[in-house]
């Protein structure tokens, strides 16, 4: 746990601010008519929408761990603007080098590098299920995106949050090892790798992130509640045509609550996977 010096960087006005209170999820038997895919949604594809999701959350929230386990699981391509730019910079990329200091520092690069590299990947995805993580983090960067979606007819249909308590979240950044190459990422605390210090996959040494520290969480904590958290507020108020969900908990207590949501309102995601397990048993 960081010292209270630490913490008390973050303006007090923001430490009792949180998006519970936009759209409250609880599982009932049917999901609310307000929370429903917009009509428009399911005339274009038989009840069987493609998933185009954004994953929110604060730094160290558990995003990629939750986005890692939908991958695996399910038809879904999860696009993290964040592993993409350390692939970058691991690579040496004229976008790597530009973005190597910014991120170090815990700061964000310019949206317009940030929408072309995601506009090179969703090019590649066509009608794909996919998932947004890292991406967009402003209400600028929000509306750029909502231009470049509308411009290739493949609107947002599901937003999620995860609303993890700071001072949790300082406790996990102390534990946090990574592989960079895929993005997977361990915690000695709840997560430990099989082999303390390797990959479970690949075998290949894992690496503390330069911004794990106290110090650049506080920073980019200061950053969410002062450009992310009105982003979301943007995208409540406009949940006529864009369901937004709202989780509290760590990746394990979500979870559940999410495969509910697939299993309701996306089933051609869920379909996939079950038909990917039949395939399994009649070939083995």
């Amino acid at each position: 746990m960081p010292p209270l010096t630490t913490l008390s960087r973050l303006p007090s006005r923001y430490a009792a601010r949180s998006v519970c209170t936009i759209v409250p999820y609880n599982i009932p038997k049917e999901l609310p008519p307000y929370m429903s895919i917009p009509s428009s949604e399911l005339g274009n594809t038989q009840s069987k929408p493609t998933l185009r999701m954004i994953l929110f959350g604060k730094p160290c929230s558990g995003k990629g761990t939750i986005a890692a386990r939908l991958s695996q699981k399910y038809d879904i391509t999860t696009i993290s603007t964040g592993d993409l730019l350390r692939q970058h910079i691991t690579q040496r990329t004229d976008i790597g080098r530009q973005a190597e200091g910014i991120v170090a520092a815990g700061g964000l690069l310019p949206d317009e590098m940030m929408l072309d590299l995601l506009t090179t990947k969703l090019d590649t995805l066509k009608e794909s299920n996919w998932i947004l993580d890292g991406f967009p983090r402003t209400q600028r960067q929000g509306r750029l995106l909502d231009t470049l979606l509308a411009k290739h007819d493949i609107p947002l249909n599901l937003i999620v949050n995860m609303d993890v308590s700071d001072d949790l979240l300082f406790q996990w950044i102390s534990s946090r090892w990574v592989h960079l190459p895929s993005g997977r990422v361990y915690s000695t605390c709840y997560n430990p790798p099989n082999v303390p210090g390797l990959d479970d996959v690949t075998g290949e040494p894992l690496t503390r992130r330069p911004d794990d520290n106290p110090e650049t969480l506080a920073r980019r904590l200061e950053h969410y509640y002062t450009q992310t958290l009105p982003l979301l507020y943007y995208y409540a108020s406009r949940a006529y045509s864009t369901r937004l969900l709202d989780f509290s908990g760590d990746s394990d207590a979500i979870w559940p609550l999410l495969e509910t949501v697939f299993r309701q309102s996306f089933p051609r995601v869920v379909v996939v996977f079950l038909l990917a397990i039949a395939d399994g048993l009649c070939t083995s």
